[in-house]
């Protein structure tokens, strides 16, 4: 069974501090977390890569869905990321670039991934990324990241994923595929440091205009009225794309920050902290809130986060210049 790592085993694998159960948000979204994984697989500094959760904004109707840029994975580390066309079977295009030691990272079927159980597993479809380690094609086995671990799936669930069971004559979906080319030595932890400092300055400049949280909390209650009319299963997606998303993000910059030795950014990483932990709070005021169809509390369960929004960009803008 060829692999791209060829010494990862799902089965004693560890998933890196950024995904422990500690952390106010041990998953962040699927992007991210699957490179945070990749990244620590080779050694690597997945927090290196943190400095874009600056850039993020409130996008209307959702937080921005925060992956990192991939001219910023080649700046720190070298990898080289672009799309995978695909014109014949997914699988075969992915062994072939397995093959030449690249991973590929694939658009895929969360209903069909038993990482899932209890949330997607044969019980919702839902378009989630993965990155293939590891195919055997004669005995349908494929090892794969995706969210905070490395997991394994067979069989059926290999069937699935791969669409082997449409009608005859049925066109296959052809998903979204993109391929990571590795370098022959990784970059020195120096290396990634001197960048990240770098692109951190870069990602400060590029911040949203106006405060993110601020014009997210002044619809807030609005949208949650009309998410409380809605089936129960709405919520997590409705929240999964608000509330999770710049709480994550902010826990994420919180560690990349931390990461940068001896910065003076001890500040910024409590303001950081403080956005994750707000965010993580209104989760569960809005779950009461829908529960209860009282929406008033709201109005103001965010004015912690949109304070510490501002005084971490006052606090990073004294710092950067």
């Amino acid at each position: 069974m060829i692999a791209v790592f060829p010494g990862l085993d799902p089965a004693g694998y560890k998933p890196h501090a950024l995904h422990s159960s500690e952390r106010m948000w041990p998953e962040t979204n699927c992007y991210v977390d699957l490179w945070i994984e990749v990244l620590a697989a080779q050694g690597l500094a997945p927090e290196a890569m943190l400095g874009f959760t600056l850039t993020q904004d409130f996008e209307g109707d959702q937080f921005t869905f925060f992956k990192v840029p991939l001219e910023d994975l080649e700046e720190l580390y070298d990898i080289r990321v672009t799309e995978l066309a695909i014109f014949d079977s997914v699988e075969s295009h992915v062994a072939e670039q397995i093959g030449r030691g690249r991973l590929c990272l694939v658009e895929m079927d969360s209903y069909f991934m038993p990482d899932t159980q209890g949330v997607g597993y044969r019980n919702e479809h839902g378009k989630t990324t993965v990155g293939i380690n590891r195919l055997d094609l004669a005995g349908r086995v494929m090892d794969y990241f995706h969210n905070g671990g490395f997991f394994r799936l067979q069989g059926e669930d290999f069937t699935g994923v791969f669409q082997h069971d449409l009608p005859e004559g049925a066109l296959p979906f052809l998903p979204y595929t993109e391929f990571a080319k590795f370098p022959g030595q990784p970059t020195t932890n120096a290396h990634q440091r001197d960048v990240a400092s770098r692109l951190l300055k870069r990602h400060f400049i590029r911040r949203p205009d106006a405060n993110p949280i601020a014009a997210f909390a002044a619809v807030f209650p609005r949208q949650v009225e009309v998410v409380a009319e809605k089936p129960f299963g709405y919520f997590h997606k409705y929240a999964f794309n608000t509330l999770r998303q710049f709480g994550a993000n902010f826990e994420l910059l919180a560690s990349h920050l931390a990461w940068m030795d001896n910065a003076g950014y001890e500040a910024s990483i409590v303001e950081a902290l403080k956005i994750s932990e707000c965010a993580k709070t209104a989760q569960f005021q809005l779950a009461r809130a829908i529960a209860r169809k009282k929406f008033e509390p709201l109005a103001t369960a965010l004015d912690p986060a949109i304070a510490a929004w501002d005084r971490l960009m006052d606090d990073l803008g004294a710092r950067l210049g």
